[in-house]
């Protein structure tokens, strides 16, 4: 198992990339905002999986151990395949994705694309057990539905759904709950 690596990359797609190591050139798949935020030459240091099929090996890579393990637990989820928790990955933090999964929010899934309301179920019900409160993390009070129909309207708007719930969080507490009211303070974030 390729654990990690540490290279140059010599190719840059979306994606993807070609990370240089030892005179050899690895294609290593990766998450958008991870391919977004590099650049061809740069050396890079990446967590890695390696997927092992009769017909290719595919090598995935992660800015973070923690973002590797949760790519791991995706897999474990039935009809979640390599490329989904990738999209998943590319959409959600890790922390979203635990504090959805804490607060048994199932919505905050099927926002991704490729993934439907069936496959948000499983995808909270897999990970129920397996993702625990860590010491230190809050999750959020549960989203009130003028807060959810922001969020949708944003999203629906052609933000990700991280960029999103950032924007909610900025929203002063004691705002009034009209939902325009909060749609026009949320989009103040992005200005």
């Amino acid at each position: 198992m390729i654990a990690t690596l540490h290279g140059k990359i010599s190719l840059l797609e979306e994606g993807s990339l070609v990370v240089e190591v030892g005179g050899v050139g690895l294609l290593v798949n990766v998450p958008s905002p991870l391919s977004d935020e590099l650049a061809p030459g740069q050396t890079v240091f990446l967590h890695t999986y390696l997927i092992v099929r009769q017909d290719a090996l595919a090598l995935y890579g992660f800015d973070s151990f923690e973002s590797r393990e949760f790519f791991i637990l995706l897999l474990g989820v039935s009809g979640v395949g390599p490329r989904l928790a990738v999209t998943i990955l590319s959409t959600l933090t890790p922390d979203s994705i635990r504090r959805a999964v804490i607060t048994e929010q199932a919505e905050v899934f099927s926002r991704v694309p490729g993934v439907g309301k069936k496959t948000s179920q499983k995808i909270l019900f897999n990970l129920q057990d397996k993702i625990t409160k860590e010491e230190g993390f809050e999750p959020l009070a549960t989203m009130s539905e003028a807060d959810s129909e922001v969020l949708s309207a944003l999203v629906a708007l052609g933000y990700s759904v991280v960029e999103a719930q950032a924007a909610l969080q900025s929203i002063p507490r004691d705002a009034p709950q009209d939902v325009e009211q909060r749609l026009r303070l949320a989009l103040r974030y992005f200005s």
